[in-house]
């Protein structure tokens, strides 16, 4: 059944209309507009315990600590946790019985008075999903789109409303609660790259499913999370830091993509702009590698992937970005140190071939001026044919005539590197023959993945992988 709509209004005097809900509003950063929607639509009184903005850094830091940065994560959830405690201790002991205590914070950096930051916030709420239970919670990381201060408050104050709803009434589905977020907004004027829900009612939420439904939804071009499963927000962690990535399907995760991104990282670290610094490496999904022939996402196969790259260690990230050109855009976002990327001399013919250009005015040329100015960096693993036995470089890739001239100026001016410091015996290994020989039950595969991923395939039944019934 299709999920009712309601407006901003609707949704605000529900809340205030409903005698279970009762908390605080701290805003800081864009006026309080989310609570304004609260006062605006009558019954306030039922809801707010406070209202508070805390503005001054000096009058922040005396509430909720010291902080390095006012719009980040530590600071919105000391928010959450000094007034969500503040009401429990002032409050249980005369209205607890009845009442479901909640509080809503965000931190925000608006657009200034010059146009010249960037216009982005974190927003959460602290809540009991019923009077007495143990906490639940949901934070978010938001960019507002929009080109003017008063529209990005009001498109503000309209989310806000929308997370505080789905929080109180459509918690049993967080599926539907992301897509209610954006009811009575675009994704032209807001951009969500980052959830989080836990706590007692989300017990059973992989926040992985969330980040890859915020890309599916379209509230987000990419999301981003760790090996041990933790959302990340990817400005936070690739802040000032050097990129690496590798893309690929990681069905499973083999050798050779162990060994192109070390190999690659071993370059990196070389550069000058490099060398010293941490360097941030990411395991790329992009939706493409993810959709079936139907089009749909399978969840299970997508938590195989993650599995086995969290097995490796790996961070990765989830985008929509189809082109490399818009991969490297999108970083350039995140961070402004040195980007790379490391793929198969396979992949590198794929990006030369002009019918993935056609869509675009000026052709190849526009596409990869867009990809390489941010001087960024390919790193290219070696294919070896498995027929002749011949190895395809950097140095003899096969490129169309007329393409000549750009493959060698690339060449020539290093953005194309030859990777020389790959493991040789791993040159046969391909992710789809090791699908091939777990469906065949072919225990031969087992030699082809580092021996944890071989461990996860193995007990959580993988990729086809039946116990007990492989052959040598």
């Amino acid at each position: 059944m299709e999920r009712e709509k309601l407006n901003t209004h609707q949704k605000a005097l529900r809340v205030n209309l409903d005698p279970r809900w009762y908390g605080t509003f701290a805003e800081i950063g864009a006026g309080q507009e989310v609570v304004r929607w609260f006062f605006r639509v009558g019954a306030a009184a039922g809801t707010i315990s406070k209202s508070i903005s805390a503005y001054d850094m000096t009058v922040s830091d005396a509430i909720y600590g010291e902080c390095e940065r006012y719009v980040s994560r530590p600071r919105l959830e000391s928010m959450l946790e000094y007034e969500h405690r503040l009401n429990l201790e002032r409050l249980s002991e005369s209205r607890g019985d009845d009442t479901a205590f909640f509080a809503f914070a965000d931190t925000v950096s608006a657009l200034n008075f010059h146009g010249t930051n960037e216009c982005h916030g974190w927003m959460g709420v602290r809540y009991q999903a019923r009077p007495s239970d143990e906490d639940s919670q949901i934070i978010m990381h938001v960019r507002m789109l929009d080109r003017e201060n008063a529209l990005q408050q009001e498109a503000l104050g309209i989310v806000g409303v929308n997370l505080l709803y789905g929080a109180f009434y459509l918690h049993q589905d967080p599926e539907e609660l992301l897509e209610s977020l954006l009811d009575g907004l675009s994704t032209d004027r807001v951009e969500i790259d980052m959830i989080e829900f836990s706590g007692i009612e989300f017990r059973n939420v992989d926040n992985r499913l969330m980040s890859l439904k915020l890309v599916q939804l379209g509230l987000s071009e990419a999301a981003m999370f760790a090996a041990n499963g933790e959302v990340l927000q990817p400005t936070e962690v690739l802040y000032k830091s050097p990129v690496l990535v590798e893309r690929g399907s990681f069905r499973p995760v083999c050798f050779v993509n162990i060994d192109m991104l070390e190999a690659a990282s071993e370059k990196f670290a070389q550069e000058p702009e490099v060398q010293g610094k941490q360097i941030i490496r990411l395991m790329e999904l992009t939706m493409h590698k993810l959709m079936a022939e139907d089009g749909d996402v399978d969840p299970r196969d997508f938590l195989a992937r993650a599995d086995v790259l969290a097995a490796s260690g790996m961070t990765v990230l989830i985008s929509e970005y189809f082109e490399y050109e818009r991969l490297v855009n999108y970083l350039s976002r995140c961070t402004k140190e040195k980007i790379a990327i490391t793929m198969g001399a396979g992949s590198l013919m794929e990006i030369f071939d002009t019918k993935y250009y056609e869509s675009l005015e000026g052709g190849i040329l526009e596409s990869f001026g867009r990809l390489f100015k941010t001087d960024v960096k390919l790193y290219i693993y070696p294919l070896r044919d498995l027929q002749t036995h011949e190895m395809v470089t950097v140095e003899n890739l096969p490129v169309a005539e007329e393409l000549r001239f750009l493959y060698d100026y690339l060449v020539h001016n290093n953005y194309l590197v030859q990777l020389d410091n790959y493991n040789e015996q791993y040159l046969h290994i391909f992710s789809r023959d090791i699908l091939k020989k777990i469906k065949n039950q072919d225990a031969s595969w087992e030699e082809m993945v580092p021996p944890e991923v071989a461990k996860v395939i193995k007990q959580r039944g993988f990729f086809g992988y039946k116990r007990n019934a492989m052959r040598v």
